[in-house]
């Protein structure tokens, strides 16, 4: 059994130290542990210091690609490096290292596919009050839109098992946190939730800047979300409000007509109802088509897993993975713990 940490950064050359100190270097169930870190176009020498910290892998990114496409190309390359399991955590210490065999249980015992640390937000000093009502907000709208029960669904710190790393796909540029969890509901895989601590707030955060962005791009998230996986039920409701709104003002003016047959002073009525029913018809028609585009999405996000498994084959085959430095550390197990634990000076007897 494999596991592979993955920790996406960008510009985190202060942080990336301690937070590769705190990870675990033997989970009971584990074989071997290997941690990759995707550097996301940083300018700070980031990748020079996950090399001399000893990390497994490195993947490098010549811009800044945002956080969703880091995610995944942190899980593409995790498959073809023949992980079992993925972890995923932020690169600024914000959670803590020894929550992650807790993490994986679930996976290990077989009971999920994907486990998502539950950070409890409302308990959290630093976030504020409008951040903690946001908060439960979004993941209460993510556990309708899923069908999950997920408890904290902006978690980034999270675990899956291969199936889901197969097929798990971030169509967004913003953040893979939503998106993941509604299509894991969407494919039937089996969800956890976990409690984990966090450390103490290390910087502001570099995703967004303020309330009002966070609120609107992770809006779009899921309102796109809704689009490509629920295109009849998102527009057939638009349409058959449009279509019933239409009927109600013909009507009213058929009322009015039939009162007084000479009189016209109801014809915008009729003008502003003859239009919504013809909205309303070609917002039907979008659902259908919509409906089309998504069974064809389903059908290349099947095409797309099974193309990552012909890769991961060929890559075990050859032995090279294009686009992954691996820096020739060897994988930490059971022994590597034991032999590096009188140096952490963790208290513990080995």
């Amino acid at each position: 059994m494999k596991l592979l940490i993955q920790i996406p950064c960008l510009n985190e050359r202060e942080h990336l130290a301690a937070t590769f100190a705190d990870l675990p270097r033997a989970i009971p169930g584990v074989d071997a542990i290997e941690v990759l870190v995707v550097d996301d176009g940083s300018s700070d020498g980031t990748a020079d210091l996950a090399r001399e910290l000893g990390v497994h892998h490195l993947v490098r990114f010549p811009r800044n690609r945002g956080l969703a496409a880091a995610h995944m190309a942190g899980l593409d390359a995790a498959l073809r490096l023949g992980a079992d399991i993925v972890v995923n955590t932020d690169a600024d210490n914000q959670y803590k290292g020894e929550d992650i065999p807790r993490l994986v249980a679930p996976i290990l015992a077989g009971r999920a596919d994907l486990v998502i640390g539950d950070r409890q937000t409302d308990a959290i000093a630093h976030f504020s009050f409008a951040k903690r009502l946001l908060q439960r907000w979004g993941s209460r709208v993510v556990r309708r839109a899923s069908g999950t029960e997920v408890a904290d669904s902006t978690s980034g710190f999270r675990a899956l098992n291969r199936r889901a790393a197969n097929a798990l796909f971030v169509h967004n540029r913003f953040s893979y946190t939503l998106e993941t969890i509604i299509q894991a509901g969407h494919l039937g895989l089996v969800l956890e939730n976990v409690r984990v601590q966090t450390n103490a707030k290390a910087r502001e955060s570099r995703l967004f800047k303020s309330i009002p962005e966070y609120v609107r791009r992770n809006g779009a998230v899921i309102l796109r979300a809704y689009n490509l996986y629920w295109p009849v039920q998102t527009f057939g409701a638009l349409a058959i409000l449009l279509f019933l709104f239409g009927l109600g003002l013909g009507g009213r003016f058929l009322y009015y007509y039939v009162q007084d047959p000479d009189y016209s002073g109801h014809i915008q009525s009729l003008l502003v109802g003859v239009g919504a029913v013809v909205l309303s018809l070609v917002v039907a028609l979008m659902a259908l088509l919509g409906d089309l585009l998504a069974t064809h999405r389903r059908l290349t996000e099947e095409v797309l897993q099974r193309v990552r498994r012909l890769d991961a084959r060929l890559d075990a085959q050859s032995g090279t993975i294009e686009g992954v430095e691996s820096t020739g550390a060897a994988p930490w197990t059971t022994a590597t713990e034991l032999a590096v634990v009188p140096a952490r000076d963790t208290g513990r007897v080995p």
